[in-house]
């Protein structure tokens, strides 16, 4: 993982095109914790790299220790994030009210210290690579696929999901900020396992609720 610093007086974002994850994150939780670092600053000057930080910001509210809030908040973000991959967009637009908002530096510092251990371990294998698997269209459009279905997962209150599909949306994250190939067909293998298994299991929780809600009194229409 590339770790160039920055030169005195550069913002996080004008040496977003060099720095690795870890010093964009460090750029981004040091200074006034109470800073709000606004969204269409945040992610200005990373070029191609811009939807990764984008999906990092993204996902922070699923890692909140307050079940169900988390995944209400990240989830529409994710699907956002998602269609414009589809879409073909070069890079990501928001609307002019979520631009000028976002998260606290302190709010950052706490993101970047809670997925530390799993970014060191990571950041002794991501690097630069197989940049055919970002940059095509069809990429873009299986990611994009992928981070809308995970985002609607993210959205249903299915017990003790939010930490998995934050960590499965990390990979798709680091992979367009590392510029990772690699890193991105094991976001598509793990996305596609978990869309599958957890598809699979809220279909058959919403069908025993609806035989549930059938059983009770006046549940059934005469």
């Amino acid at each position: 993982m590339r770790r160039a610093g920055r030169p005195k007086g550069e913002s996080p974002a004008e040496a977003g095109q060099e720095a690795g994850t870890r010093a964009l994150l460090d750029a981004f939780a040091s200074g006034n914790p109470d800073e709000v670092l606004k969204l269409g600053e945040l992610f200005g000057g990373l070029g191609k790299r811009s939807f990764g930080m984008l999906l990092f910001v993204a996902i922070l509210p699923a890692f909140l220790p307050v079940p169900g809030i988390g995944g209400m908040v990240s989830g529409p973000l994710v699907m956002l994030i998602g269609a414009q991959l589809v879409a073909g967009l070069s890079t990501p637009w928001l609307p002019g009210f979520a631009a000028r908002r976002g998260p606290r530096r302190q709010t950052m510092g706490r993101f970047r210290d809670r997925i530390s251990p799993w970014l060191s371990r990571l950041e002794r294998l991501v690097r630069p690579r197989s940049p055919a698997l970002l940059d095509r269209r069809l990429a873009n459009l299986v990611s994009g696929l992928l981070l809308i279905a995970l985002g609607v997962l993210l959205s249903l209150p299915i017990p003790f999901t939010n930490y998995l599909f934050g960590a499965l949306l990390l990979l798709f994250a680091l992979a367009l900020l590392e510029r990772d190939g690699r890193l991105m067909v094991v976001a598509w293998i793990s996305g596609m396992a978990a869309i599958t298994v957890f598809g699979l299991l809220s279909g058959r929780l919403a069908t025993l609720l609806a035989l549930w809600m059938e059983r009770l009194p006046g549940g059934q229409l005469s």
